[in-house]
């Protein structure tokens, strides 16, 4: 595992902008595997600003998100796919047919699983898979107590998950308590991860991660430990309670 530190928020999000188009420009047809909330606009506006000033395409990039809501219409302002459209795929030249979700909407939502496993292995698996960490340590919205072996699957969303994401919506009752998720399968078969984390609120989960190095279900970001090409980007406020000498160690 590797870790970058960056002296705030807006240094994080060009360290991983670089990252990305450095992909783009080594593998045209690269498959990103990209993530929302919060974490990651940043980076979507660098990406977005290099497209625009430098012209790097994305005309036969695929794209592939980690999670959606279940039951959020998809027109809806806080569902993944309107996140995606209106933070990165609006504003740059990717094909829309490229750019897949899961389907929260679907009749079945356990078949629904099954074909975004499917889908995946499809177009080749992901060659870079971005993340970020929740405040439990939970990656995409694989809560703690998630098997490393599981698929794409359905969760029952924590409170604490939905009180953090409460802010983008009316209130928590407006929050939904169900998302499909890649599991943890699916991101560690990812050929590189990217993980951003950013903010005092990630400080506790962030020294976790980096101080004991322990595998543990409880904890799904140590999962990323079995992987072998893992780079991490964290600001000093994430890394507060991380001491020097800790640090030293990536």
């Amino acid at each position: 595992m590797k870790l970058i530190r960056t002296p705030h928020y807006q240094e994080l999000s060009m360290k991983a902008a670089a990252i990305i188009i450095k992909t783009i420009q080594t593998n045209p047809t690269a498959v990103l595997g990209l993530a929302t909330g919060s974490t990651p606009t940043g980076t979507y506006e660098r990406l977005i600003k290099d497209h625009v000033e430098n012209g790097t395409s994305y005309k036969d990039i695929r794209t592939i998100n980690l999670d959606e809501y279940v039951g959020l219409p998809t027109e809806d302002i806080n569902s993944y796919r309107s996140f995606m459209e209106r933070k990165l795929f609006s504003a740059i030249d990717i094909n829309p047919k490229n750019t897949y979700l899961p389907n929260g909407n679907a009749v079945d939502i356990q078949d629904e699983c099954a074909r975004y496993d499917q889908l995946i292995q499809s177009i080749g698996g992901i060659d870079l898979q971005l993340l970020g960490i929740g405040e439990n340590g939970h990656i995409g919205f694989n809560e703690p107590g998630t098997p490393f072996t599981e698929t794409t699957h359905v969760v029952e969303l924590t409170h604490n998950t939905r009180k953090a994401n409460a802010r983008f919506f009316k209130n928590i009752k407006d929050v939904p308590t169900q998302a499909i998720t890649m599991g943890i399968k699916n991101i560690l078969e990812s050929k590189a991860i990217l993980l951003l984390a950013s903010g005092e609120n990630k400080a506790e989960a962030m020294a976790r991660l980096l101080t004991s190095h322990k595998t543990t279900e409880s904890f799904p970001a140590s999962s990323l430990f079995q992987h072998q090409n893992v780079t991490v980007i964290a600001d000093e406020a994430a890394l507060s309670l991380v001491d020097d000498s800790k640090r030293s160690a990536f």
